[in-house]
């Protein structure tokens, strides 16, 4: 907020370097002659909403390598031979295995088992080499390694399993012998070094068949068998999560919803199915991953049930609903495929829940656990673009579970944008359908997030409660934290609609990245948390059990009309422009460009391919992305934008923006974008990009468009072929200063949240509405310059605590710039 030299300040007598590392703080007394920033008002004696312990939770989706190769601690990739090429355009069943001599993988009848369908035939004096993950498989020295494999020889074999990297053994061999049929060897090696580029080698003296080869750390997470890798697991833990949604996300709901089976021709690109990933891990499926690799279902719903309970979280499986998404978009019309898909619903809940003498109860007590695993809630579908045929079979579903488990809750959902056709006709359907929960998901720029606060202040309280399954800025930077910092302190405001959020991606390997940003990152060696991970820590340990109600001045809207130059992109197309004029609000032609002659009143980033072909402005690149030009003055405003556009092959349609500034701040109009099945108007501020409205719909291939944009202030209004395609106004704050107090019922603390997501620091009179209050306060803050990203080596983005005294039922505090602060008030 801007600042006059002839203020009057109290300060604190600190540097905000000293403020946020000094052990004790003392406030300003408020006094009338105080001038501050802002001011917070708390209703101490009334009751906001109830904050259930289920509030905060996350995502698991495997993405970016985050199950195999991540939180599933085997440490050899392909181990069962199973990689093919329906997985990856680049993978054989050998990827990541080296042979010496003879070795090749054979799909016949000698496979150990029907649903394990590749074996490796080693001949005689041969061996296979591992590359693991990364750099190689990662051993540290002094602790143990679990090594497996399921092996069958028709005479006395002799395996020499060894473990190494360049500079020599790191292991001492182990001898295994086999001989017979198939049957699992074991072994364990103790390392002798630390190294990140080990690799397990086998070799054999005589021919012998090899399968699921497995090498596992034995210092699991909690020690589980088949166990999960402990540094992920004990920061997913770290955050006390109140539920673990899991698994996925895209895996659900794309691909055939066929089983793995004879009848299916062993349909390897599958919906996730549950019943796929329980039982012996060597008698697992296996499935081609939907974003580009291989899963082997290691971890599978056993495990994630498991992993729940151990951190103290409630599951929350989502199944199949019968209808692709993800950009496949296409419903299933097989009623003996929806009759199948519902009763393994049905045989899920029994699995998690049912006495171990039911049929799946006995299943999960064979595989270990007798007891239920107390699951509540259940997803139905994710993210389905064709919203009624979607709610269609959800109909069935949940009417099948209330028959039989009337205490489930059963969860829709509303499409992939947090707006538009599909979200507008999803939310009404299941609001006409009285479900019990929506999951959104949406994501979306830091400038979204900090204009949309209050977006769940109007939800109808009687209405559908909200499950936001998926959200994320787009993002890692300390930026990105902050703006998503403002945007939960109006979920816990509205804790009565929104009864569970999850922050998404879960994981990535920095080596293995389908999707940014993430909040948890690693490698074979290492993890480390991001700054948005650091912002969901602090919410989720510190969340209370009831909101107590607060009000806080604002930062005035001092925004202008949009103002800029305008430009021409493509997106995975190569499309042809021509007809380009911009005129002002009294009809004074600003630009005019029929490209009879060059392209030279027009600015390019150099991405994509552009030239002046017969008349028109065409970029050929159907590969390049984001191939904007632009032309004009960024001081243009109130201006009428014609163009005429024609697709001439590729994904997507066309690309036309208006009030740009520069090459991260801008809107477009894009037509036919997510592979032509969609258009919409996105906002791009600083880089990212968020989404102002959508509407469903394709471009046309060789057929010319009339685009037209008419901006006037901050209103802006669209046509397409001379019918008015839509409009919006943009007159929403970005509020950087954003608050929400809460009430912990255990320690009686009232715990005032703050968001400061701007550069200077915030004074701030606070009012706690004569609440008796200890005279002290614990105090933690998060604060870094916006641009800081923690990494590996470097954590910018760390909570520090401090003591604060002095604190009064009135009291001024100073927030620093670029800072979420959480003060802990004791209540007397």
């Amino acid at each position: 907020m801007p600042r006059t030299a002839a203020r009057t300040r109290w300060r604190l007598g600190l540097t905000t370097t000293a403020l946020l590392t000094a052990a004790a703080l003392v406030p300003a007394p408020a006094h009338a002659e105080d001038v501050t920033d802002y001011a917070i008002t708390v209703d101490a004696s009334a009751k906001g909403a109830a904050i259930d312990d289920t509030m905060y939770g996350v995502f698991f989706e495997d993405i970016n390598r985050a199950a195999d190769g991540g939180l599933y601690a085997e440490l050899v990739q392909n181990r069962s031979f199973e990689y093919s090429t329906a997985d990856n355009g680049s993978y054989t069943p050998l990827t990541s295995w080296a042979a010496g001599g003879t070795a090749e993988v054979v799909n016949d009848a000698g496979r150990l088992n029907e649903r394990n369908r590749n074996y490796l035939s080693l001949g005689a004096g041969s061996s296979v080499t591992n590359a693991g993950y990364n750099t190689g498989i990662r051993v540290d020295k002094g602790k143990r390694y679990d090594f497996s494999v399921w092996a069958r020889a028709t005479s006395g074999t002799t395996l020499t399993v060894s473990l190494k990297d360049t500079a020599g053994p790191l292991a001492t061999a182990r001898q295994v012998a086999v001989k017979g049929g198939w049957a699992k060897y074991e072994a364990t090696f103790t390392a002798t070094r630390t190294s990140n580029r080990g690799r397990l080698a086998v070799a054999s003296t005589n021919a012998a068949a090899l399968d699921e080869v497995s090498l596992f750390p034995r210092d699991t997470y909690k020690n589980q068998p088949n166990g999960l890798r402990k540094d992920l697991a004990e920061k997913i833990a770290a955050l006390k999560p109140g539920f673990v949604r899991f698994p996925g996300g895209c895996l659900v709901n794309t691909g055939s919803m066929e089983d793995y089976s004879e009848a299916s021709n062993w349909q390897r690109k599958r919906s996730y199915q549950w019943k796929d990933t329980i039982g012996p891990v060597e008698q697992r499926a296996t499935n081609a991953n939907f974003w580009g690799y291989n899963q082997s279902y290691g971890l599978g719903y056993y495990e994630y049930f498991r992993f729940s309970e151990d951190i103290g979280a409630m599951p929350l499986p989502v199944v199949p609903a019968l209808v692709t998404g993800c950009g496949q978009n296409k419903a299933t019309d097989d009623e003996a495929l929806l009759q199948r898909h519902i009763q393994d619903t049905l045989d899920l809940i029994e699995f998690a829940n049912g006495p171990a003498t039911s049929k799946w109860g006995k299943v999960r007590a064979q595989m270990g656990h007798p007891k239920p695993f107390h699951l509540t809630h259940l997803g139905v579908g994710n993210e389905e673009n064709l919203p009624k045929e979607f709610f269609a079979r959800f109909e069935r579903f949940r009417t099948a579970i209330k028959a039989k488990y009337p205490d489930i809750t059963v969860i829709s959902n509303s499409g992939p944008d947090d707006a538009g056709t599909t979200f507008d006709t999803a939310w009404q359907l299941n609001r006409e359908g009285k479900v019990d929960m929506v999951d959104e998901h949406y994501y979306n720029s830091p400038n979204w997030f900090l204009q949309n606060n209050d977006r769940y202040d109007s939800y109808d309280r009687k209405g559908p409660k909200v499950f936001l399954g998926e959200y994320a800025s787009q993002g890692n930077a300390w930026k990105n934290g902050l703006a998503e910092a403002a945007f939960m302190t109006g979920l816990e405001r509205n804790a009565d609609v929104v009864k569970l959020a999850s922050y998404a991606p879960l994981l990535a390997n920095e080596d293995y990245v389908q999707w940014r940003p993430d909040m948890i990152w690693f490698n074979n060696r290492a993890s480390w948390n991001s700054a948005n991970y650091e912002v969901q820590k602090l919410f989720m340990t510190n969340a209370g059990d009831r909101v107590v109600p607060s009000e806080a001045t604002t930062t005035p809207n001092v925004s202008g009309p949009i103002t800029g130059a305008v430009g021409l992109s493509t997106w995975a197309t190569s499309a042809a422009y021509d007809d380009v004029k911009v005129t002002s609000a009294d009809g004074s032609t600003l630009l005019s460009d029929d490209f009879s002659g060059d392209a030279s009143k027009w600015t390019g980033s150099g991405r994509g391919s552009w030239s002046v072909q017969d008349g028109s402005y065409v970029q050929t690149d159907t590969a390049a992305e984001n191939t904007m030009v632009t032309a004009g003055d960024p001081a243009w405003k109130d201006y009428d934008l014609h163009v005429r556009a024609t697709k001439k092959a590729g994904k997507e349609g066309f690309l036309v923006a208006f009030g740009v500034k520069d090459t991260g701040n801008y809107y477009w109009w894009n037509l036919g974008g997510w592979n032509n099945t969609q258009s919409a108007i996105e906002q791009a501020v600083d880089g990212g990009k968020g989404t102002l409205m959508t509407k469903p719909g394709s471009i046309e291939t060789g057929r010319a468009y009339d685009i037209d944009i008419k901006v006037r202030g901050r209103q802006v209004t669209l046509f397409l072929d001379g019918k008015e395609w839509g409009s919006f106004k943009d007159d929403k704050p970005a509020e950087p200063f954003r608050q929400v107090v809460t009430k912990d019922a255990k320690t009686g603390d009232l715990i005032v949240k703050v968001v400061n997501a701007q550069s200077a620091e915030a004074r701030t009179a606070v009012d706690l509405g004569g609440a008796k209050v200890a005279s002290t306060a614990r105090v933690t803050t998060l604060a870094a310059d916006e641009d800081a990203v923690n990494t590996e080596t470097d954590t910018p983005v760390t909570p520090v605590t401090s003591t604060l005294r002095g604190v009064a039922p009135k009291f001024t505090y100073t927030f620093p710039a670029n800072s979420v602060t959480f003060l802990r008030i004791r209540q007397r």
